[in-house]
Formats: C-alpha cells, structure tokens, sequence
C-alpha cells in the first residue's frame, strides 16, 4: 500500500509541476505576444507619423486665407518693424507698439534728428545718433531711459534691457553698459592708437558678454579686430574685461551679432565668421566670399548672405548659414526683396507684392502675391501663419 501510495504521491507532482511550467510557459509567451504587438504598433504608428510628416514637409500651398483684418492708421513717415510677434513703429516724434488686433501696446513721444534702433528678443532700445538719450522698452510697456553726458554713435539692446553704448569724445570714444533705468554699470574708454576705432557693438542677450569691432591702421595697413568682454564673473580680473578676439588684415567689420548667450558671427567685406563660447568666445569657422555680398540678414538659428545672381540666370543667390558656421543651403531667386525673415523651419522671402517661403530642405512652399501692398510681414506662432500689415490695415493670413 504504501508503494501505491508513493507512486500516485509521486504522479500527482509530476502532474502539478507540468500544470506549473505550463502555466509558467503561457506568461511568457503572452508577455512576449504583448512585446511583440506593442513593437509593432510603436512602428507602425512611427511609420505613419514619417509618412504624415512627409507629406507635411512636400506639401505645396497654393492660397493664402485671410482670418482677421483690423484697421489702422500708419503716417507716411514711419518706419515698420517686426518686434517679437508684434508691429514696432518709429518716427523722429516718437515710437508705439501694436499688436495683431491693432491695439496699442504702449506710445512713446520723442524728439529724435535721426533715430536708430536695436531690438533684441522682446527688449528694444530707440536713441538719436549724435544725441544724448535712449528709449528703452519691452512688449509689455516702456522700461526707462537712457541720458548720456556724451554724444552717441551706436548702441545695442539685451533681452534684459541692459545696453551698451558708443559714445564719443575728443580724442577718446567709451563703451557705457547702462540698466534700462539709466544707471551706469561699467564702462571703459578705447583710443584709435590702443584698440582702433569701434565700428560696431552689439551684446549678448542676458547682457553678460559685448562685442566690439574695431578699425585700425597698423603700419600702414588696415585692420579689423573683433574683440570680446565679458561683464560677469570670468571677466573681472582681465584689463577692460577683454576675454577673447581676432584681427582680420585688410578687411572691414560693419556687423556682429548674438544669436544666443554663446553664439555670434560677424561680417566682413570678405567673409563670414563664427565664434562660440558663453565665457571666452573662440573662433569655430570662417567663410571667404568669392562675390560682393549685397545685403544680410539673421534670425533664428541663421543668417543669410544675399550676392548677385550666377550663371543660372537668376538675379540672386541666398546663402544660409547655421550659427555652428555650416552652409545649410543656396537658394536663387529673382523677385526684388523689401525683407529675409528666418522663422523655425521657413525662409521667408518678400516684398511690396509678392512672397515665397521655402523649408529647411529648400523646397518653396509657397509662391503667390498680395492682395494688398505690403509694409512688414510678421510670422505667428502658428505655421505658416502670418500677420500682414498695409498702410491701412493688419491682416492674419494663413497657407492653405
């Protein structure tokens, strides 16, 4: 009896243990069933977001439909800005703010010779060349002003409102950092025998690091330098807070510019330079011109080069650079041009009648004319939305 016992004991675990590993077995496959059909649907659904986006990107738009319209009244003597999704206007009797709806944001009354005017991100500064006060606001409203005990000669905005100012003397010109309230920060003084003449200024925009391009004469030579200082902590302990910069023989500087804290490029008759660095900027590429560059223009992550037209019979060529100082792509073209915006993904090229945009992949997305004569065209948050402001109205149109 007990043999018998022991075998059906025996048998009995035998059968449970099966029952257990075939259990065992049954998870395991349906976890793997579950893996299998989650790795499926995951490729499936990026299959279809691929193709989705394809599309997307090789589409065409054909039409242009106007969503909103507000009137407004703009003087024949003002000058229109883009201005971080909202309408800059500007005159020698002062400056006002709109936005899509033609609201006023803020006004502010001046008596200006010859305005100029520096706008970086939300932040913008509007001062009289040869005067002696800067207007300094944002898109919320007017942030303070400016006076100066020397007469200006350029300047540039930060996001912050910080600005840095040319002013000029005698046989000295200084460089001023100002709050957007007027309170001096730092300044320091240059002379065409130490660093040569300072042709260009602009900043970064938390306001930590200027940029200076200098012209001078160097045994009987000219030359360019572009020269970095840095108003935070690394550069407290170098002469005048020189952290950085470069000569260029025989070459001009009219433009530098900050894309960002660390990105910047300048401009020569010549070429095209690129420097990066949020502390001691270095140089990280360099582009010789073979033409005369026409006109530049920057935004976003880019800037564009405009030369006259090649062989193919267009009248322009547009080179576009990444701030890294890759050329990304050319793109020709023959409609004359009031304005080159970079806007994420587009290049947006246009005048008084006509527009074309093209991608990142330099397909044009779109050709077409205005219906009414156009002054500045703004990009929305929206793709391809855009605010279009005439001499009597503001108009958001979108692609379709």
């Amino acid at each position: 009896m007990s043999n018998v016992r022991d075998y059906l004991k025996k048998k009995k675990d035998r059968e449970d243990n099966k029952v257990r590993i075939s259990y065992r077995e049954k998870i395991k496959s349906h976890k793997f069933t579950i893996f299998y059909r989650t790795i499926l649907i995951i490729v499936l659904i990026a299959a279809i977001l691929a193709a989705l986006y394809v599309q997307w990107n090789n589409k065409i738009y054909t039409q242009a439909a106007v969503l909103s319209t507000a009137e407004i009244n703009i003087t024949q003597d003002s000058i229109l800005l883009p201005f971080s999704g909202y309408l800059l206007t500007y005159s020698k009797d002062g400056a006002g703010c709109m936005d899509v709806k033609g609201n006023a944001v803020w006004n502010q009354t001046f008596e200006m010779q010859n305005p100029i005017v520096d706008i970086c991100q939300n932040a913008v500064a509007i001062g009289d060349y040869n005067g002696r006060t800067i207007y300094v606001m944002n898109t919320g409203g007017i942030m303070g002003n400016i006076t100066t005990n020397k007469p200006i000669r350029d300047f540039c905005v930060a996001s912050n409102g910080v600005v840095a100012v040319v002013l000029d003397d005698t046989d000295t010109t200084w460089i001023y950092l100002y709050d957007s309230q007027g309170k001096e920060l730092i300044y320091f003084r240059t002379t065409m025998k130490e660093s040569g003449y300072p042709i260009n200024v602009s900043i970064s925009p938390n306001g930590q690091l200027v940029c200076v391009s200098y012209l001078f004469v160097d045994s009987g030579q000219m030359k360019s330098s572009v020269a970095f200082y840095n108003f935070g902590d690394v550069g407290q302990n170098s002469t005048n807070n020189y952290v950085s910069g470069y000569d260029y023989l025989n070459a001009v500087v009219p433009l530098t510019r900050f894309w960002d804290n660390k990105s910047i490029f300048a401009v020569s008759d010549d070429r095209i330079m690129f420097y990066s660095g949020a502390q001691k900027p270095v140089s990280i590429a360099e582009k010789l011109f073979g033409d005369d560059v026409q006109s530049v223009f920057y935004g976003g992550e880019y800037v564009g080069l405009v030369f006259n037209g090649t062989e193919s019979g267009n009248r322009y060529r547009l080179d576009v650079y990444h701030k890294s100082g890759e050329l990304r792509q050319s793109i020709e073209f023959d409609m004359d041009y009031r304005d080159i915006l970079f806007h994420d993904d587009q290049v947006i090229i246009y005048n008084e009648t006509e527009c074309s945009i093209y991608n990142g992949s330099g397909i044009e997305k779109y050709r077409g004319q205005f219906e009414k004569t156009t002054l500045v065209l703004i990009p929305q948050n929206s793709a391809y939305r855009y605010m279009v402001v005439t001499p009597d109205s503001i108009d958001v149109i979108e692609l379709q």
